[in-house]
């Protein structure tokens, strides 16, 4: 199974004084490892996301900052990308208890969550 959370953050550098940088800001892709559903923080798509959207900036920034130590001023929720085995697994997981995610579904749950932010690769 293979899946990760990807994130568009915008960092800047905060450098010494007498020196500049040039840009001062920069954007990256910032990928995320999902842990398996059931494991560890498998809950992060539920804790983080609303509707394929962080739903909370300034919680997202200071995740964004401990991934990469660095000063964070935006983070954006791209799309969970998985294989077919972790997607089974999570609606498995889901479906086994949907009453965390106030839903009746795995279906529903992923929809309220994540939105059309899924991608599902053949890896």
């Amino acid at each position: 199974m293979d899946a990760a959370y990807v994130f568009r953050v915008r960092f800047r550098l905060d450098a010494e004084t007498g020196v500049r940088t040039d840009p001062r800001t920069f954007e990256t892709v910032v990928e995320v490892t999902a842990d398996d559903p059931g494991e560890g923080e498998w809950l992060f798509f539920r804790d983080a996301l609303w509707r394929g959207e962080v739903n909370d900036e300034r919680y997202a920034r200071e995740l964004a900052e401990e991934w990469l130590s660095v000063p964070v001023d935006a983070v954006t929720f791209r799309e969970l990308r998985a294989d077919e085995a972790y997607m089974d697994a999570l609606r498995t997981e889901i479906e086994a208890d949907p009453t965390p995610f106030n839903a009746d579904s795995a279906r529903e749950t992923l929809h309220k969550y994540l939105g059309s932010s899924i991608r599902v690769t053949n890896d």
